[in-house]
């Protein structure tokens, strides 16, 4: 995370694969697309095959389903940037999910900080693989004030 972010809202989470990252954040999604915010999730690896195995066995009533698939799970970065440039320019509530190492993390927060600084409406979550930060996790955690679970964000505590 870089230290001089001034992201209003700067979030946690972990997970230990993808299908672990997307039932951590599936709650979360769902309650914040019922109150129209946009989703978007930015991802160093595709995840639309392990999402659309995940949508066939969870259960949500086909509508939610439909408004859950109509976020792109694909590893499109260069297209999303694009969206959420869109999107702040409109002052959309928007909420963006950042997953994979920790130096795509950090190269992605870097490059959407400058659009961001200015909206109030944008929730920046960095996912991180607890695999691959576990000797480091401490650290990385001291860096929010939340963090992301199944049951929703959680104030951390020092």
């Amino acid at each position: 995370m870089n230290k001089n972010q001034i992201t209003k809202e700067k979030i946690c989470a972990f997970y230990a694969s993808d299908y672990h990252f997307e039932m951590i954040t599936l709650p979360y999604i769902e309650k914040n697309l019922e109150e129209n915010k946009k989703i978007v999730v930015l991802t160093e690896n595709d995840l639309e095959e392990s999402m659309n195995t995940l949508m066939e066995k969870v259960n949500l009533k086909e509508e939610k389903k439909k408004n859950i698939f109509k976020i792109n799970w694909k590893n499109d970065d260069l297209n999303k940037f694009k969206e959420i440039k869109k999107d702040i320019e409109e002052n959309k509530d928007l909420i963006i999910f950042i997953k994979g190492k920790e130096n795509y993390i950090k190269n992605i927060n870097e490059n959407i900080e400058k659009w961001i600084e200015k909206n109030n409406k944008v929730k920046t979550i960095d996912c991180y693989d607890i695999e691959e930060i576990e000797e480091d996790f401490a650290e990385v955690i001291s860096k929010y004030k939340r963090v992301l679970s199944t049951t929703g964000e959680k104030e951390i505590e020092k």
